[in-house]
């Protein structure tokens, strides 16, 4: 069961500030503003940067694509320079490592398993011909010093053995070289194989290259396929915006629904407004009673719901119900209801003031709270209540926290049921498109319908325990003073070794007998059943005749 829900985007919007600081908030800032209306400023670099990116190199299969990033990894290291190879999964990580292990070449490898070493790979990433396999992550922060001798090499070298959905990983990625003003360069190797690439067009580049008989192993390098990759990208990210802005579409519903709701429950705990609140319960329950029976014209029902809902017979008799203007109408009931409800509080607490007077001067000053439960006929609850505060506000105190204490239990019950009505909501409306109707709208006018219905059921609800409530009284109960029971572990044992010792036979059975003067427990024989003879079988008795007329006469057939 679900208690509450909230996207990221609503979470972040609580805070009244919002900033951020990254590399690679460019290629996003019209999602930061549309969502968060933050504005994307940069910041030009402390030094120039010279790192060489590279155009990307497109092979035809994954297989010529990986002996090739081995090669090109091969003679970077032959050439001193520190190399970087960045992977989209650890599965491919582990791949290319066998690859290099298979050529012996050294290498360090970081996918998230080896916790305990990876601050010292990462420090010596930056020497001289060392080769590090990195998901992911390596794109996060991680600044790779290099080290003596690498910079007149060229610099850390950064392969990148597939292109992301997301142009900002593959920037991150490029990053982790050229910092500072070092030298540093970067290249992605990329073939038609590639999730990337087989969900936009990888069939036409394929077939130009076989018209122009490129053969296995060779590659092509194009300013033009880097640009058709990069679209690629940008096309995947605003897809993947489309769904993040429709999900928080169909959230900022809630999100209105969300404060309403955690507005009145902020009332009931910290007790602002919620006398108020439950005057306009009231009132609303009142207008809704006058309009809906008027409209019928069901005297006889406005009188049983107000007795359901109010407790009380009420006054308006039936010329006035049918001729008066229903605003006044409403306001009598209103009025009628609500000196109903003072003279029940003003019963109540002088039913509990000599009760909990009583608990102080016999059982003394050591008891702080006190748990009074209350009950409308249909269901029960208890209050808390502080001991000295009832008795100095004659039974004010009390009353008052029956009224959070149901507000509180009723909201939360209406609005769990109310998340998964909406769930189902969700999901029941995304076939309107059939229908050429937009799914949000659908949903936009139910959630608002199912809303106020939720929140004209909490104000009944409210209404009527509190205009029902009473004590029940139990002679000679005795008061209990409510505090929190803690278990005691120390009394507790394993009785690991008796399980063992005990085998099969320690499993219970619903016909053991146990024995309450502490005897020991008879174990139950499992029935056993020989085997069945028929009718027509040779008697088991050895007499030659057939069991039917034998020791089988008397058994039913």
């Amino acid at each position: 069961q679900t208690y509450a829900t909230v996207t990221l985007q609503n979470y972040f919007r609580m805070y009244h500030k919002l900033c951020g600081m990254t590399g690679t908030a460019e290629t996003e800032a019209a999602e930061l503003w549309s969502i968060y209306k933050l504005d994307v400023v940069t910041i030009p670099t402390n030094l120039n940067m010279v790192r060489d990116d590279k155009q990307d190199l497109v092979y035809k299969t994954k297989r010529e694509k990986y002996k090739a990033v081995i090669d090109e990894v091969e003679k970077l290291r032959e050439a001193g320079r520190p190399v970087l190879v960045g992977t989209t999964s650890v599965e491919i990580s582990e791949l290319l490592a066998r690859m290099l292990q298979q050529k012996k070449i050294p290498h360090n490898v970081l996918n998230a398993k080896q916790h305990a070493r990876e601050a010292q790979v990462i420090t010596e990433a930056g020497l001289a011909g060392a080769v590090t396999i990195a998901t992911n992550m390596a794109g996060r922060g991680t600044d790779i010093k290099l080290g003596p001798g690498v910079k007149d090499a060229g610099g850390l070298a950064i392969i990148g053995t597939e292109r992301h959905e997301s142009r900002r990983v593959d920037r991150q990625l490029r990053g982790r070289a050229g910092r500072q003003g070092d030298p540093g360069s970067s290249q992605f190797y990329v073939s038609l194989e590639d999730d990337l690439m087989r969900m936009f067009g990888s069939e036409r580049i394929a077939s130009m290259m076989d018209k122009l008989g490129y053969k296995e192993g060779d590659v092509i390098q194009h300013s033009m396929i880097s640009n058709s990759i990069q679209r690629a990208q940008k096309k995947v990210e605003e897809n993947n915006f489309g769904i993040r802005k429709r999900l928080l579409e169909y959230d900022d519903v809630m999100n209105k629904q969300r404060n309403v709701i955690y507005g009145k429950r902020e009332h009931a705990l910290f007790g602002e407004r919620l006398s108020l609140d439950i005057d306009n319960a009231f009132a609303v329950v009142a207008e809704g009673l006058v309009a809906g029976f008027r409209q019928e014209n069901d005297y006889e029902g406005f009188k049983m719901a107000v007795i359901v809902n109010f407790g009380l017979n009420t006054e308006i008799s039936e010329d006035d119900f049918k001729k008066t203007d229903q605003n006044t109408l409403v306001d009598r009931l209103y009025a009628e209801a609500t000196a109903q409800y003072l003279n029940r509080k003003a019963d109540l607490q002088a039913q509990s003031v000599p009760v909990f007077k009583n608990i102080r001067n016999t059982q003394g000053k050591h008891i702080e709270n006190v748990v009074v439960p209350f009950a409308d006929g249909r269901k029960a609850l208890n209050v808390l209540a502080s001991l000295d505060k009832t008795i100095e506000t004659e039974g004010k105190e009390l009353l008052t926290n029956l009224e959070k204490t149901i507000t509180l239990l009723v909201i939360d019950e209406a609005w769990k049921e109310h998340l998964r009505a909406m769930d189902d909501l969700k999901q029941s409306v995304q076939t309107a498109y059939l229908e050429q109707k937009d799914p949000l709208v659908i949903y936009k006018v139910e959630a608002y319908n199912q809303f106020n219905n939720m929140a004209t059921e909490v104000n009944k609800d409210i209404v009527s325990f509190l205009a029902h409530a009473s004590i029940p009284v139990q002679d000679n109960a005795p008061v209990q003073e409510a505090k929190q029971v803690k278990t005691d572990y120390s009394k507790m044992t394993a009785n690991k070794e008796e399980v063992e010792a005990a085998g099969e036979d320690y499993a219970a059975n619903e016909r053991d007998q146990f024995d309450p003067n502490g005897g020991p427990a008879v174990k139950q024989e499992p029935v056993k059943v020989g085997p069945k003879v028929g009718r027509n079988d040779p008697c088991p008795c050895g007499s030659g005749k057939k069991f039917k007329n034998c020791h089988g006469k008397d058994v039913p057939a």
